[in-house]
């Protein structure tokens, strides 16, 4: 029974976050089972992340600058770009900028969802650990994925010109918003959240006004739909 909660506390904010987001998608909802698909992906992309993050760490060292961003961010957040660009950026499925927000945070979630779950099981967890890794990493990967599913969307729907541009910061961005929180939480031994909260504060009013955005280059904005979920 303590097992069971646990794992409900490790998994449900990374489905709250995504169900969020689905939901934000104000004019042509994506298919349940397209999220799905990489959420799933996001969650079997922890094990080779995993064993990159410490063949990098054998051979270039721990130190807390390359530790946080490029051996834990820069790993991380390409390897979620990389299965986005090949699975999702050309599908027809992405029609609209949101997408891009939907289907990054969807991957973006499903990593952080097992790196959670993982936590929970091999750490001592406790109501307060598990709510503080909610607020923080698991809503960290999530603004995370918001800030490259954005880029991509523009890069998608953008001339030919810009599309290179903008899919650059698509994978820049996150890395070094990423690497920054990850630096922030090596170095900063005592007092570490009056530089965190005011940095996931800053990050989440940006991230909004992403998802405003995006929502409002909508193709559909001016069609008239009922609201749905598709299956």
């Amino acid at each position: 029974m303590l097992l069971f909660s646990i794992l409900t506390a490790a998994i449900a904010p990374g489905i709250a976050l995504l169900t969020y987001l689905y939901l934000r998608d104000r004019y042509d909802a994506e298919p349940i089972y397209m999220v799905a698909r990489m959420f799933v992906l996001g969650i079997l992309v922890v094990v080779p992340i995993m064993v990159i993050q410490r063949g990098l760490e054998i051979s270039l060292g721990d130190h807390s600058v390359l530790f946080a961003y490029v051996e834990s961010a820069g790993v991380e957040e390409f390897l979620k770009w990389f299965i986005l660009y090949h699975v999702i950026y050309n599908h027809t499925e992405f029609d609209e900028p949101y997408d891009g927000i939907v289907y990054a945070s969807s991957i973006s979630l499903g990593f952080a969802t097992l790196e959670n779950v993982l936590y929970a099981i091999y750490s001592p967890a406790t109501f307060g650990t598990m709510l503080m890794r909610a607020l923080l990493p698991v809503s960290g990967h999530a603004l995370f994925g918001i800030m490259m599913g954005y880029y991509l969307g523009k890069a998608k729907f953008a001339p030919k010109k810009q599309s290179f541009y903008f899919l650059a910061i698509s994978l820049a961005l996150p890395v070094l918003l990423h690497g920054t929180y990850d630096w922030i939480m090596i170095t900063v031994r005592t007092n570490w959240m009056w530089f965190i909260i005011p940095f996931m504060i800053v990050l989440w009013i940006w991230g909004l006004r992403k998802m405003n955005h995006a929502n409002s280059r909508s193709p559909f904005r001016f069609l008239v739909r009922e609201d749905e979920i598709k299956l």
